[in-house]
């Protein structure tokens, strides 16, 4: 039997975070035999291909398809939103300009608060890892989940491994990640269902509305899909403390209203 091929592999800033201690910030070496596509070891490493924006072999940007070769020099980039790789070669169709998400079913708490940011987003606790997968790529969506291994399907474009444990430094990290602070839109989905919210005229849900709702309350805004309702509840407050680092900018449209309690909740 001829000897195993050897390549050389590199993987750089938070793609270190899928490697055990002992290979972070490491050159390491990769037996191989073959020519496999250079996705495989990236894999074989840990690291999700959804993770993986550039790849250098050799000093020249490569896709995944790239067979290996012996004596390969493999560097293996993340994301930088302060890297242009235009002019090299890019590994998937960019993410759209106004991107929609499906959330595993450890991230319930982050879908509540991406859809109270306005961003589409879709959970259910039951979803199944191919059920996920089918979403993803029938409606082209990036997959947000704490189980990295679901990122290793190959037919995921775009997905996440979210690191954060708590929802609060979740939803910190997701809008970091996709660069999202400019596309936040306050209260415009239904938190329970993920549906468009829209006004609705009071004198038509009336019945709806418990006696101090209906007294204290003028605006009011109604899901499409569910028909819940929503007002601007007492711990609004609370919520634009929260996310005072995130809602940069006052909004001045008066139909832009702060809807946060939903009434049959």
């Amino acid at each position: 039997m001829p000897p195993d091929n050897v390549a050389e592999f590199r993987f750089y800033a938070e793609l270190n975070d899928f490697l055990s201690p002992e290979q972070r910030q490491q050159t390491m070496r990769y037996r191989f035999s073959g020519h496999p596509a250079i996705k495989d070891p990236i894999e074989a490493f840990g690291v999700p291909h959804t993770e993986v924006e550039l790849i250098i072999v050799n000093g020249q940007a490569v896709k995944f398809n790239y067979r290996l070769q012996a004596g390969d020099r493999v560097a293996v980039y993340p994301v930088f939103k302060r890297l242009n790789i235009g002019p090299l070669l890019r590994l998937r169709e960019k993410i759209s300009p106004e991107p929609r998400f499906v959330l595993d079913v450890n991230l319930g708490k982050l879908a509540r608060f991406m859809r109270l940011l306005g961003f589409d987003s879709l959970y259910r606790n039951d979803y199944q890892d191919a059920a996920i997968v089918k979403i993803a790529v029938s409606e082209q969506r990036i997959v947000l989940t704490r189980d990295r291994r679901l990122l290793h399907a190959k037919q995921i474009q775009h997905g996440y491994w979210v690191r954060a444990i708590d929802a609060g430094s979740q939803i910190d990290e997701v809008i970091h990640r996709f660069d999202l602070c400019r596309l936040i839109h306050p209260f415009a989905r239904c938190l329970v269902c993920n549906g468009v919210l829209a006004s609705v005229d009071k004198t038509s849900i009336l019945d709806q509305l418990e006696p101090k709702t209906k007294r204290y309350y003028q605006a009011f805004r109604q899901c499409v899909n569910c028909q819940r309702i929503y007002w601007e509840g007492s711990h609004l407050e609370n919520m634009r403390r929260r996310f005072a680092g995130l809602l940069t900018r006052e909004r001045t449209d008066p139909s832009e209203i702060d809807m946060t309690q939903a009434s049959n909740e």
